[in-house]
């Protein structure tokens, strides 16, 4: 076993809460471990909407966090809603202060979009559908001038290492297609911050790299497990025929856009009050009947945004023109595709995990804000709020900051990196099986078949981390004999009177698969 100690906090990820968790904890010492360059490949850096906060005199925490819950479908923590919907003006102003150009009106407010399941237009923005970019951007600028951040890019965390049910190591290795065997390395502390699971599935809008890895490496560790079967599905990913696929933001909705089909006739107002603006489930639900029916359905931002399109909303733009789609004169084509998994790492108010020594923020982490249905626009807040938290709480346990020597890791040998035709059999079945609309039948049919591609390619742990957060979402949703939020079940459509979140460990969610599991 080759190993590496250091004194350095080491962060899994490189995304928005790794970034922001990196700074906080300066001047401690820090080891980011990041599978590609710097920006590259992080799901924060593809966030268009922007950061939901009450900036707004006329708007208040308090009725943010009673949208948040209300978006929730009932099992949203409202202690956890409240905590931080009241530090989201905060952390709008220290990204402000960090050179985050959130586009501002002539007398230096903040211009906001409103998107679904908000009574309020409350998402601060960049450029229309540049948000996530953009702060990706200045946090990067930053990070690269703290002398106390080290970034160990080109590589990717494989597992941790336990000892007596506290965590004392990552696993790390080289992350191009020929892989070096990995090696230990044991930080002073251990944050995950490596994002979440969309891209398990065949479509999806999360970069390629974004398969459930982390979850699944801290799920084979022992740790526990919150709200697995939540996955939110995105209602207009742009239907192109991309992988992943380009994301027509919500904020097009929320200025007017509507959704069509290839009649050209409306269908989300027989669906929901709110029409275009009902929460994510209902929308992509609706999106995606109308997929299945043949009737092609369509974002048409014709009337209500016309040729602006081209210059506020650049990102929307360059994907339609890239497919042959003229948004100015055209309906753009969508589907329901993978977006956000509201499961994760199950972590409290300061992000630890279950297992001693582990914390996690963003994506991978669950915290309990956003129940089965993320209300649009949290994801980036809760990502600062419990990078902040987490960092602190890391900060808490350590001696005195002092500099400590980079980190050299010398990989030797090789091993394989997962079977391509593996993957894309595992996103298929997640797309298929375990998608917007979901039956028992279907679900264990999906473990059964998780399971032999497992067993296909034993000995790579890449495969173990994704097939665990797949067995874990699969498990997850045949037990939740219901539907709320993101979570429908054809053969149970009914909303049971009480919701709880569901927890789970990596060898129930075995137990059950176990059942159904076919040499």
């Amino acid at each position: 076993m080759t190993s590496v100690t250091t004194e350095r906090v080491v962060i899994v990820g490189a995304g928005l809460g790794a970034l922001y968790a990196a700074l906080t904890l300066a001047p401690y010492p820090v080891l980011m471990i990041s599978p590609e360059i710097l920006g590259e490949g992080a799901s924060s850096a593809w966030a268009q909407g922007g950061v939901a906060a009450a900036m707004d005199d006329r708007d208040t925490p308090e009725d943010h966090a009673r949208d948040t819950v209300l978006a929730g479908a009932g099992t949203v923590d409202a202690h956890v809603a409240t905590a931080v919907c009241d530090e989201a003006r905060e952390h709008i102003l220290n990204l402000t202060t960090l050179g985050t150009p959130f586009d501002r009106t002539d007398d230096g407010g903040y211009v906001m979009s409103r998107e679904a399941a908000h009574s309020f237009a409350r998402v601060v923005r960049v450029r229309g559908d540049q948000a996530g970019a953009e702060i990706m951007k200045a946090l990067i600028a930053t990070v690269r001038e703290t002398p106390s951040v080290q970034v160990l890019e080109g590589h990717l965390a494989t597992g941790l290492e336990v000892v007596d049910g506290r965590v004392t190591g990552v696993w790390v290795s080289q992350s191009g297609d020929e892989r070096a065997a990995p090696v230990l390395v044991q930080g002073a502390a251990h944050l995950l911050a490596g994002g979440g699971s969309g891209g398990l599935y065949k479509l999806t809008t999360n970069p390629p790299r974004i398969r459930g890895q982390v979850i699944g490496m801290a799920a084979r560790a022992g740790a526990e497990i919150a709200d697995a079967e939540f996955v939110q599905f995105h209602p207009t990913a742009i239907a192109c025929g991309e992988d992943p696929a380009p994301l027509a933001t919500e904020a097009l909705r929320g200025e007017g856009a509507i959704l069509i089909n290839k009649q050209g006739k409306r269908f989300m107002e027989r669906l929901h009050p709110d029409a275009e603006l009902a929460p994510r489930d209902i929308v992509a639900r609706g999106i995606y009947a109308q997929t299945q029916a043949g009737y092609e359905p369509a974002l048409d931002t014709r009337e209500a945004i016309g040729p602006e399109i081209m210059t506020q909303y650049p990102a929307v733009a360059e994907a339609c023109l890239r497919s042959g789609i003229d948004p100015v004169t055209q309906p753009i084509p969508v589907a329901a595709a993978a977006h956000y998994h509201m499961g994760g790492i199950k972590v409290d108010d300061e992000g630890r995990a279950s297992l001693d020594g582990l914390w996690c923020c963003g994506e991978c982490a669950s915290t309990g804000l956003h129940g089965a249905n993320r209300l649009a626009s949290n994801g980036l807040l809760e990502a600062l709020v419990y990078a902040r938290r987490a960092a602190t709480s890391i900060m808490a346990g350590l001696g005195d900051a002092a500099p400590a020597p980079e980190v050299l890791v010398e990989t030797q040998g090789s091993i394989a990196a997962p079977r391509e035709d593996l993957v894309a059999d595992l996103r298929q079945i997640m797309t298929d099986k375990v998608g917007v609309v979901r039956n028992g039948a279907d679900l264990k049919d999906a473990l059964a078949r998780i399971y032999l591609i497992e067993f296909s390619q034993p000995n790579c742990d890449a495969l173990k981390n994704m097939t665990a957060t797949a067995t874990l979402i699969a498990a997850a949703a045949l037990t939740r004999k219901e539907s709320r939020g993101a979570h429908f079940r054809s053969d149970f459509p009914q909303t049971n009177p009480t919701g709880e979140r569901s927890v789970m460990t990596l060898a129930d969610a075995m137990d059950i698969r176990a059942r159904y599991a076919k040499e």
